[in-house]
């Protein structure tokens, strides 16, 4: 039989006899999704991703079976056709239940990989823990002793107890080879980027600007780099000999540091602009909201007071009795700042309630350890002194109705008021950005760049607080990373790098799921109690600025990283149905229903059966009858309720771990392997 020539995308192509429009299609590189063919097995057409259509007729039909008819033409790029396409991926994406990433990845605001790098440690993989961390965590030192833990928050060791300690694991994995582990470092690009500030997203920045090949200079308006790390972070919680590590590390890769040089002051914005490719402001929130009530001039600025305890190397004058007014991070560090420096009291005065604080819970346990006070419904009305004192007139205030934070807005109750003296009134109550002069900015002062990008204008970009308002540390060091992606961009036309954009779950958030609904992907997960990290004596707490706690030790973390779940899926590197369902712009919550209920095999020592993941394609029957020449596995059931099994539903035999042939075709992972082969 000869060649069949038909059109496809209106050019004239030839097919072999018995050949399908998918094959033709992939031959000529026109892209066509498939999750149910293996040119193994005979034909299954079970998806209907990979329709084209008859544009004589106007039918559809899936490409994968159909053969073409001499001068047939087949659409199989319109809008049309990909619309059909992703139907088709939204139908199996709304029953498909799995977790393309594991909870405190997704939670991670720098997208960190949470289970891989603790797997690594459980393994006394330590150097390979910090190359991993340092993929997405420039900062692993610091962050590792003050990030916020989002991935603690969402873990679901939740449901039984308490989290992996997931953040120990940067942090020893940073102690233990920051000083010895160097990157490869490509040669220059040619082209040099200014970044304005040596704060988190600067330095940030500066690590993933130079791991492309650019030429990095930072100007830092203080005399020593780190930015809030170094004066907003207490010494205690951050000592600054680790912080001196990590910038030295930066220095050791090629990045030029040049101090006391503030924009506007030392160097201008044109000046940059005319002697580099690229310009990113990454300047921190150091303006500090005033108490907003009559006399605030007479408060101390949180931020200021924290600043000129780093400056003057952790002394001051003792404070007296002290009250704080905030409820934030900062709030925190200035009480237990304000009991190390001698306070005889220290209070902290908040407008809510404990459970609307936005610190963390961990820095309000360890205030009140170390003996401080805590108000709260109170908010200031009026500050003034008096025979030498201050007076700080509060009123009481009760909870009404949410406001725009989500948070139930404050309401006064009259004829509440109150006074107290005392020798200091810190306020802590937020923190605005001084946006240097010639920057672009929004109507709310940060930096001016279209939401969710870091351009500002031109060759001017703009990374952390200045652009976010003020956030955490490795919100900054994201912010970092991806402003350092749109420079290279910018500079050298380099293509962004493609993020994942569908995401499967379970039911991502812990809180809205039971135990049955945990899936182990190891036999050997350990019921045992959350490690606990050593902290010095109280009284020495409480009268020194020594780091409160010391970095838990290898056999600590081997145990603790034994608790972690791993939650990810196995196939999450190479799922087809993701890789099609983004690349088709699919998405997972447009069709909406009931999903069944968890199904999970661990039993076999070597491979897991995940009927939540499967989209019922049927390669993995027909690959055991048609390939292996054995009939294992068969569909059971018939309808919503169809799922893949064994006779009698017994577990898979020993023997099919020498075989794997189902397993390693599976397009979503349903039958995989407990560890990659």
């Amino acid at each position: 039989m000869s060649n069949v020539e038909f059109i496809l995308d209106g050019k004239t192509v030839s097919a072999a006899p018995g050949e399908t429009i998918l094959e033709v299609a992939r031959r000529e590189n026109i892209y066509i999704p498939s999750l149910c063919r293996d040119e193994r097995i005979s034909k299954n057409t079970s998806c209907f991703v990979c329709v084209v259509r008859d544009e004589k007729t106007g039918r559809f039909m899936p490409s994968c079976a159909a053969c073409p008819a001499p001068g047939q033409r087949i659409d199989a790029s319109s809008e049309q056709v990909q619309s059909m396409r992703r139907t088709a991926l939204e139908l199996l994406l709304s029953e498909h239940s799995g977790d393309c990433e594991a909870p405190c990845t997704m939670a991670c605001p720098a997208h960190a990989s949470v289970e891989e790098y603790v797997r690594a440690g459980r393994n006394g993989e330590w150097l390979k823990a910090l190359q991993i961390i340092k993929q997405r965590i420039p900062l692993p030192m610091s962050i590792g002793r003050v990030c916020p833990r989002f991935c603690e928050k969402d873990c679901r060791k939740n449901i039984f107890g308490k989290p992996v300690a997931i953040n120990e694991f940067k942090r020893l994995a940073a102690d233990l080879y920051y000083d010895t582990y160097m990157e490869e470092l490509p040669p220059s690009n040619g082209k040099s980027v200014a970044i304005v500030g040596a704060g988190p997203a600067g330095l940030s920045a500066a690590y993933y600007l130079r791991l492309k090949g650019f030429e990095v200079t930072v100007f830092e308006a203080m005399p020593q780099g780190g930015g809030m790390l170094r004066y907003g972070i207490p010494e205690y919680r951050l000592p600054k000999a680790i912080l001196d590590r990590e910038l030295a590390h930066f220095e050791k890769m090629g990045v030029l540091f040049k101090y006391n040089m503030k924009l506007g002051v030392n160097v201008s914005l044109d000046e940059l602009k005319q002697n580099y490719d690229a310009v990113a402001i990454c300047v921190g929130c150091w303006k500090a909201s005033g108490l907003r009530c009559e006399g605030e001039e007479l408060a101390v600025n949180g931020i200021d007071f924290l600043r000129k305890v780093a400056e003057n190397g952790n002394t001051g004058e003792n404070p007296g009795k002290t009250v704080v007014v905030g409820g934030g991070n900062t709030a925190m560090d200035c009480l237990r700042t304000a009991v190390r420096l001698g306070g005889s009291e220290v209070i902290c005065f908040y407008r809510r309630t404990e459970k609307e604080m936005p610190a963390e819970k961990l820095e309000i346990a360890e205030c009140r350890e170390e003996g401080v006070n805590f108000e709260f419904l109170v908010a200031p009305v009026k500050l003034e002194k008096r025979d030498g004192r201050l007076v700080l007139t509060c009123r009481r205030m009760e909870l009404g109705e949410p406001d725009a934070s989500g948070r139930r807005k404050p309401v006064e109750v009259k004829g509440s008021e109150f006074e107290t003296v005392c020798d200091t009134v810190i306020g802590a109550i937020g923190q605005k950005c001084r946006m240097p002069e010639g920057v672009k900015v929004n109507d709310f002062g940060y930096a001016g760049a279209e939401h969710g990008k870091a351009q500002v204008e031109g060759k001017v970009f703009a990374a952390g607080d200045c652009l976010s308002g003020a956030a955490t540390v490795v919100e900054a060091v994201a912010g970092g990373r991806k402003l350092a992606l749109e420079v290279d961009n910018f500079v050298t036309g380099a293509a962004m790098p493609e993020e994942h954009e569908v995401f499967v779950s379970r039911g991502r958030k812990w809180q809205g799921m039971s135990e049955k609904d945990v899936v182990f992907l190891r036999k050997d997960v350990s019921n045992a109690p959350r490690q606990e990290l050593k902290f010095i004596p109280l009284e020495e707490r409480k009268t020194t600025f020594k780091e409160v706690c010391s970095t838990m030790t290898p056999e600590q973390l081997a145990e603790e990283g034994k608790r972690c779940i791993e939650c990810s899926c196995t196939d999450k590197a190479d799922c087809k149905l993701r890789f099609h369902a983004e690349r088709c712009h699919a998405r997972v919550d447009v069709i909406k229903g009931e999903k069944l209920p968890p199904s999970y095999d661990n039993s076999h020592p070597v491979i897991i059966q995940d009927r939540g993941k499967c989209i019922k394609c049927g390669i993995c029957v027909k690959t055991c009858k048609e390939v292996v020449n054995k009939t294992l596995l068969s569909a059971k059931k018939r309808g919503f309720f169809t799922y893949v099994g064994t006779s009698f539903d017994r577990t898979l035999p020993d023997s099919c771990a020498e075989c794997g042939e189902c397993i390693e075709h599976c397009p979503v992972g349903a039958l995989d392997w407990r560890i990659k082969k």
